[in-house]
């Protein structure tokens, strides 16, 4: 692992930058391959300009301190705390809201992790950097791959038009009791000359991420006789892929 050091040579220049760009670009796939904005072309040029910025403090560090008859101080260090700030802003622009799900979160904590991995490479920690690169790889993929298999809490808008044959509103809830779908809030609209009700339950269940599948028990109550109309809607809210 190369130190920093005061004065830098050409081939230890040319191996942080190699390795910056090949760190950035391995992170920046991964977000590339799930169709983000900030992809490997953002990714890579956050990690850059890191790695530069301290290949610029390296390069300075002559420089550093406050000559005897000067009141000015060459603070170095202030120039990656500005990267640092910086890459905030950023990553306050990839997170979106909408509606009821949140999405980049993933991704601005990647540009992040990216920022501090060049901060690292261009300031020759080269260990550190690629250590960094390895875990960060591991929770993109190998994390991400895990998640995918693992039931993640999801809400869901369940109306239902029933009319006088239909099944009461202590029937629908033991059924959705019996499915595993807790009822956390719910509305019931009742017709002036009580032939028609409208039920807007809102519920809670258990399912892995990516199912996009209609519960059997809604789908069931769906034919349930005296069911007019069902609509079943679902709500996630996460960090995206």
């Amino acid at each position: 692992m190369m130190a920093m050091t005061p004065s830098l040579r050409w081939t230890e220049v040319a191996l942080r930058l190699a390795l910056t760009i090949g760190a950035s670009i391995l992170l920046g796939y991964n977000r590339s391959e799930h169709g983000k904005a900030a992809g490997m072309r953002t990714t890579l040029l956050v990690c850059l300009a890191a790695s530069v910025a301290m290949l610029q403090v390296n390069a300075l560090l002559p420089t550093a301190g406050r000559a005897p008859n000067s009141f000015v101080m060459n603070d170095l260090m202030r120039l990656p705390l500005g990267i640092l700030t910086g890459v905030g802003f950023i990553g306050g622009g990839a997170i979106l809201r909408r509606g009821d799900m949140v999405v980049g979160v993933t991704t601005a904590a990647t540009l992040w992790l990216a920022t501090v991995i060049g901060l690292c490479l261009g300031g020759g920690q080269i260990a550190l950097g690629l250590a960094a690169t390895g875990l960060g790889l591991f929770a993109l993929w190998v994390l991400k791959w895990v998640e995918n298999r693992l039931r993640q809490e999801s809400d869901a808008r369940l109306s239902l038009t029933v009319d006088a044959s239909g099944p009461g509103e202590a029937e629908i809830r033991r059924r959705l009791r019996d499915a595993g779908l807790s009822i956390f809030a719910s509305r019931v609209d009742l017709s002036r000359n009580g032939m028609h009700r409208e039920l807007v339950l809102e519920v809670r269940q258990l399912r892995l991420p990516r199912s996009t599948e209609t519960p059997a028990p809604i789908a069931e109550l769906a034919r349930a006789a005296g069911v007019v109309r069902l609509q079943w809607q679902e709500r996630h809210s996460n960090g995206g892929p």
